[in-house]
């Protein structure tokens, strides 16, 4: 079928390349004209994953009609700030019925909606949309090295459509009904990792990583319950498998973003040397509000909001957190 991927960086073209694969005929949006000619002339994104072929059944044009006329689904990979701008621009072209998956990761300022919720307010039928999240850098799915990913909806059909979408050889999927988890997990996973790249760059070891992951996890699953998911959903690929890959992996750019802040680098230097955006730098201010209309506590989230909104400087944020009141593990 013809599947149409809105965003061409670099998740965005491994996607469209898995999908491609597929033998679907795939249409990719891009904001810029180069990675258009770049995709339909050399089969390369000349901005991300620049080294990397991508499969031929992709093509790629910046006119939102062209990519979606006859689409029989849409793959959703901006990033998660401009979800509710990549809603109405898509609105005029996308019916109804057809399917939805959304994958990035976030949670959206001021309103607290995980991105599935941004689409159900903007484009309607909820049983239509999913989720997908998981262990997944591009840098590795593109070249066909295996990983799994988690696709969540309250609708089964949809859940399984995209289930089918997406599988191959080397992409293993899964589904969930906990759309709420697997989003909030999605969202939660990018500031641990900021946190280990900080602790990381301050020349502390895989000990504190390991602490900072636990205890992160811990903050994650609190707030998963109380936004009313499945805590266990936190033991699966969009909780622990994703916080795992994203703590540890060089590909992390949340990761590697943590690093470089305790550097001395900006998020600005850090977003203008990689053409990326650092969903965690986000995600560590928007987390807060949601936990906080929810009654959850996230020392974790809140010492990396400090860190990267307020410039507390990391080693006195690290102290603070040792110096907190001791507490059972689980309470």
């Amino acid at each position: 079928m013809k599947v149409s991927v809105i965003g061409a960086g670099s998740w965005g073209t491994a996607l469209a390349h898995v999908l491609g694969q597929g033998g679907n005929d795939v249409m990719l949006w891009a904001r810029k004209p180069e990675v258009c000619e770049g995709v339909n002339t050399s089969h390369r994104n000349p901005r991300y994953l620049v080294d990397c072929d991508i499969d031929p059944h992709v093509h790629a044009s910046v006119d939102f009609a062209e990519v979606l006329q006859g689409t029989g689904a849409v793959v959703i990979v901006t990033p998660s700030a401009v979800i509710r701008q990549t809603c109405a621009n898509i609105a005029p072209f996308v019916s109804n019925e057809t399917p939805i998956v959304v994958c990035c990761k976030g949670v959206e300022e001021g309103s607290g909606l995980v991105p599935v919720e941004v689409l159900e307010a903007e484009l309607g039928n909820s049983e239509r949309l999913a989720a997908l999240a998981g262990p997944n850098h591009a840098e590795e799915v593109i070249l066909g090295i295996p990983a799994g990913t988690v696709i969540a909806s309250r609708s089964e059909q949809t859940a399984r459509f995209f289930q089918e979408l997406f599988a191959t050889e080397a992409f293993r999927t899964y589904i969930s009904e906990d759309v709420v988890g697997v989003e909030v997990c999605a969202a939660a996973k990018n500031v641990i990792a900021i946190a280990c790249g900080l602790s990381y760059g301050m020349g502390y070891g895989d000990n504190t990583a390991s602490l900072l992951m636990t205890r992160g996890l811990a903050e994650m699953s609190r707030l998963v319950a109380a936004c009313g998911g499945l805590p266990m959903t936190c033991l699966g690929l969009a909780g622990v498998g994703d916080l795992i890959a994203t703590c540890t992996s060089e590909h992390s750019r949340n990761r590697t973003f943590g690093y470089r802040l305790a550097q001395g680098t900006s998020l600005e230097q850090y977003k203008a040397e990689t053409h990326m955006v650092v969903e965690g730098a986000l995600a560590c201010r928007t987390l807060m509000s949601l936990a906080e209309s929810v009654g959850v506590e996230l020392p974790i989230a809140e010492t990396v909001r400090r860190v990267v909104w307020e410039g507390l400087d990391p080693r006195k944020a690290a102290a603070a957190l040792f110096d907190r009141e001791l507490k059972p593990e689980f309470y």
